[in-house]
């Protein structure tokens, strides 16, 4: 296992640094940068901003200053915002956490909805409720997460149960602990309901078919004509066995969810890494969109490393060797 996590991670390493050449190759490509919108300022002079090229290095050629950067984010320098006039520690760091909350209680939603869900389903097979589920389910996945939240955001445009995006409330910061704690989680009910939708429709599909598919084997035929009681044929034998090959689905779940999570935040106005992506990329911030990229990268292989893991952890059966 110590051999196969260590392997993976120097593969990530070497994914992280193809991803930043990439991206970073595709912001010089386009035209212009961030000096080229003061130079329109005309209160700024031209000395200021030869200055500030040469300091950050916009005059050298692309491939120097790539390694530049790469150099100072190994150490942990992840470079100046032009737009925020701040490094990008000070920017990227609330809205990595912000992003990640979304993220995480949509992927939490996903997975204690859509395993319970998928078990039932296959359990009451060809019955009405569960061809009701599958139907909601193709519906569903049909249904774009962000055409999802604005249909949730006009019903509570109407009924006024939940806040219209944002985060938190104007006077979030006069309330107390728990008054915060409950007025983030009544902001984050609906983002995170439209971005786990889809994930719950396929993933219990997905389940459903699994379960389906165990519950035919013979062991599971032996097991009842041992006369184990059904909870224990069910629960303990046929559902640890399902569930193996969702848990390599994990790791892409969140990557999915994470990659989703932009375009929500944007359309939510939450505040995470996809409002600050949007605005990273039409103020050409360079280094400010190379941070945010590398921290979901990091958050992707991360992900799935950890997948890896509970599936060895999982089923006995899987040996991670050479």
């Amino acid at each position: 296992m110590t051999q196969f996590i260590l392997k993976r991670l120097l593969i990530s390493i070497f994914l992280l640094i193809v991803m930043s050449f990439m991206t970073f190759m595709l912001m010089r490509m386009t035209p212009g940068n961030y000096l080229d919108t003061l130079r329109l300022n005309p209160q700024i002079s031209e000395e200021t901003l030869n200055h500030y090229e040469k300091l950050y290095g916009l005059s050298q050629p692309v491939l120097v200053q790539y390694g530049r950067w790469l150099s100072n984010f190994a150490r942990g320098e992840f470079g100046f915002s032009f737009y925020y006039n701040v490094p990008v520690t000070h920017v990227i760091g609330g809205r990595l956490w912000n992003t990640f909350i979304l993220s995480f209680s949509a992927f939490l939603l996903t997975w204690l909805v859509a395993i319970p869900l998928g078990t039932w389903a296959a359990l009451n097979r060809n019955r009405g409720t569960d061809r009701l589920v599958q139907f909601l389910s193709y519906v569903l996945l049909s249904l774009p997460g962000f055409f999802v939240a604005m249909i949730l955001l006009y019903w509570a445009s109407r009924t006024g149960v939940l806040p219209l995006g944002g985060m938190e409330s104007p006077d979030h910061g006069s309330m107390g602990f728990w008054a915060r704690g409950w007025d983030t989680f009544r902001h984050l009910i609906i983002p995170a309901v439209a971005l786990s939708l889809g994930s719950i429709a396929g993933l219990q599909k997905i389940m459903r078919g699994n379960m389906l598919e165990v519950l035919g084997k013979q062991y599971i035929l032996a097991a009842r004509a041992k006369g184990l009681p059904e909870q224990r044929v069910i629960y303990t034998h046929a559902l640890r066995n399902a569930i193996n090959p969702l848990i390599t689905l994990l790791g892409y779940e969140f990557a999915g969810l994470l990659s989703g999570a932009a375009l929500m935040e944007i359309v939510m106005s939450w505040p995470g890494l996809g409002m600050l992506m949007l605005t990273a990329v039409r103020s050409k911030d360079i280094y400010l969109v190379m941070a945010s990229m590398m921290m979901g990268g990091i958050m992707f292989l991360v992900g799935n490393l950890l997948a890896d893991i509970l599936l060895a952890k999982a089923d006995p059966r899987i040996r991670l060797e050479r």
